[in-house]
């Protein structure tokens, strides 16, 4: 298990979008500094979403421009329209992610869309992204893939219609999202087999919640099944403001002991991850973190993976 697992840092950006007070922009840059100087190989750094509905997001234009300049790092946000697309491009973003709910309630508490129809707004950013001078890889992710706090259980055909659209779409690459936390490992495996079955190598990652408290079993059923691409949160922050009862994604900081007690790499320096708690502190001193790791510390027995 010398394999890589990229580990992408949501934090910026799903982990402040319900954050009770507002990040400082120069706290937020330095954050996610640190977050890149830990090795930490790609950062969702913010959405380009109106800011009277989430406020926290209001700088994602000048934190992605300051992000983009970091060193080995690549640089995403998430935007929900071609608009967004087109502002997430111009603010140099090296990669685009775009949520497409399998569930219909979720779809229009979330973009006022039907599911179908944000299909078709991903075929629009598509297309347009592909006639730009500057390459952006479209990654789309399939929101409720396993379960929806709205409309409950998601059937499966339905999870692998929106992802084989997606593909249609234009969609380079395609995640499937535990929105709510409701997954459990043996619905991951299924789903993951079931997707990859339609659409094959372009299903790359998860996205993962701790709603129900298996995130991290999650992710080892989705490790097992050949994911190799998993979303995350420092200190467990994060949840959607139009999923009613979502909580907090996997902890980065766990996952990345997870992966590299197992001999998988992922590049993460796990003492200097930890230390980026420190900057979150500051930023949000209020706001509740989480994390057995944080609370343990780092065990005399642990190795990285070589």
């Amino acid at each position: 298990m010398s394999e890589f697992v990229t580990v992408c840092e949501t934090g910026p950006r799903d982990g402040l979008q319900i954050s009770k007070g507002i990040m400082p922009t120069a706290i937020k840059t330095r954050w996610i500094a640190a977050i890149a100087a830990a090795g930490v190989p790609m950062i969702e750094v913010g959405s380009f979403v109106p800011p009277k509905l989430i406020p926290q997001m209001a700088d994602t234009a000048e934190i992605t421009r300051r992000a983009v300049l970091l060193p080995n790092v690549t640089i995403m946000t998430l935007v929900p329209n071609l608009r967004g697309a087109q502002n997430a491009y111009a603010a140099g973003a090296h990669r685009i992610s775009t949520p497409v709910s399998v569930s219909e309630g979720h779809s229009r508490s979330n973009i006022n869309k039907t599911p179908a129809e944000a299909v078709e707004e991903v075929k629009r950013m598509a297309e347009w992204l592909k006639e730009q001078p500057r390459k952006v890889p479209l990654e789309a992710g399939c929101a409720t893939a396993f379960g929806c706090s709205i409309d409950g259980r998601i059937p499966l055909a339905n999870v692998i219609r929106v992802a084989v659209g997606l593909v249609e779409a234009g969609a380079d690459e395609i995640t499937l999202a535990d929105t709510v936390g409701y997954g459990n490992p043996a619905l991951i495996k299924e789903t993951v087999r079931a997707v990859r079955a339609e659409i094959g190598d372009r299903l790359i990652g998860l996205h993962l919640h701790d709603t129900c408290g298996v995130g991290i079993a999650n992710a080892l059923a989705g490790l097992e099944e050949g994911i190799r691409k998993f979303d995350s949160s420092l200190a467990g922050l994060g949840g959607c403001p139009f999923a009613p009862g979502a909580s907090g994604n996997i902890v980065t900081e766990d996952l990345v002991f997870m992966l590299e007690s197992m001999g998988f790499r992922t590049g993460i320096d796990l003492a200097k991850l930890l230390k980026a708690r420190d900057i979150l502190r500051e930023g949000l001193p209020n706001e509740a973190i989480h994390g057995n790791l944080a609370r343990a510390g780092i065990p005399r027995t642990y190795a990285c993976a070589a």
